[in-house]
């Protein structure tokens, strides 16, 4: 009898040596498993993710707080592509020397890491310029580009390109473009460029000798145009600001997405994109809730497009957030869904938190509570550059 239990746990101990996968095995990460069938055999390897991705698009809707979020997913039958984002946080927006900011002093925190005052492009507290990441990027031979549905030397736009101590002076901050080597910009202000009341310069035609393909919407549509991978390129879409998506305006999707296909061709060195969807603000402004919802259910659509960009590249980290929230937007109870009841408290901007969407390589970085400067630094360290040393 003794025997037999001798035999029958060796048996249980030679089945267990011989069926288990040793553990030093199944913990390695990057180990092929190979399942052989009668004929066939089958191999699968795990594929790890870039740490750093190659590029970034920044997203900015511009005056686009928790509400108007709200207001386009209810409006839109309870769905926007924002929903298959998982990494979210929220950035405090506040200003050098006041608590609502305006997109001036917000944007160049988002671009220069840098807290200033209100209408401050590019520069600090002091007036003195502070180097934007697009102007970094340009500096490690990566490409950039800029689009937006305000004129292309509004403030959210130009605190990415432009050093100017106030946010109206459009034909200086026009002139600023001369100064850069910005692969591709889509956006209005003709006029601030061609039709100059401070000088006789027509910065089109300047743009032209350095080497530019310029464009515009009195001469030809932007769907019409088919670019090659080398050259630079600047369309602007209206005299001023464009009008707004309900009156007929429809290139944010179009110049969005041939702008990160153009960036993206041919380039070793990865590339910034900004890209603004500017008047869900100027809907808060107005105190109109259907120009608000119209923006922003058009925004969700271009982010819907952008995320398809990053899925299929896998190599693209993409941020999606505001400047600040506008006009206090609330949804009230008499409210269903599709049909919104809405109310505002003012026709300026608040000092909301506000969301920070964060989707591809480097996204969990974008979790959590922290100053609308940090988005600066942690998109820096996305792309993987060494972290800035303070005077």
């Amino acid at each position: 009898m003794r025997m037999s239990y001798l035999y029958l746990g060796l048996s249980i101990i030679f089945c267990l040596a011989s069926c288990n996968i040793p553990k030093d095995v199944a913990a390695q990460p990057n180990t092929t498993t190979t399942v052989t069938t009668t004929s066939t055999a089958i191999s699968t390897q795990k594929v790890e993710k870039p740490s750093h991705p190659k590029n970034i698009i920044f997203m900015v809707g511009d005056g686009m707080g928790i509400t108007q979020i709200t207001s386009g997913l209810y409006s839109n039958s309870n769905y926007l592509n924002l929903e298959r984002i998982k990494h979210i946080g929220l950035h405090k927006s506040y200003a050098y020397d006041k608590l609502v900011t305006d997109s001036a002093a917000g944007a160049t925190a988002f671009a220069s890491g840098v807290k200033t005052y209100n209408g401050a492009i590019g520069v600090g507290p002091d007036t003195v310029a502070v180097q934007t990441i697009l102007e970094e990027a340009e500096e490690k031979g990566m490409k950039t580009g800029l689009v937006a549905t305000s004129s292309i030397v509004h403030a959210t736009p130009a605190s990415f390109i432009a050093h100017n101590k106030y946010r109206k002076n459009y034909e200086e901050i026009a002139a600023d473009f001369l100064n850069t080597d910005i692969d591709y910009f889509v956006g209005g202000g003709t006029k601030f460029f061609e039709r100059r009341e401070t000088d006789e310069r027509n910065l089109t035609e300047e743009l032209t000798k350095k080497g530019y393909r310029m464009s515009n919407f009195f001469k030809e549509d932007l769907k019409d145009i088919k670019l090659n991978a080398s050259e630079k390129f600047g369309f602007l879409t209206a005299d001023d600001g464009a009008v707004p998506v309900a009156q007929g305006r429809d290139y944010l999707p179009l110049a969005s997405t041939m702008g990160a296909n153009h960036l993206n061709a041919d380039n070793e060195n990865g590339f910034f994109l900004m890209i603004e969807s500017s008047q869900i603000d100027w809907g808060g402004h107005a105190n109109d809730a259907d120009w608000i919802i119209s923006e922003m259910k058009e925004f969700d659509e271009v982010i819907g497009q952008i995320l398809d960009f990053a899925e299929a590249d896998g190599n693209t980290l993409v941020i999606i957030t505001a400047d600040h929230e506008t006009g206090g937007f609330a949804i009230n109870k008499e409210s269903k869904m599709n049909e919104l009841v809405t109310a505002f408290t003012t026709d300026y901007h608040t000092a909301d938190l506000i969301p920070v969407f964060a989707y591809g390589p480097g996204a969990e970085a974008f979790g959590g509570i922290y100053e609308n400067t940090a988005i600066y630094h942690k998109m820096r360290a996305a792309y993987g550059w060494p972290a800035k040393v303070k005077d």
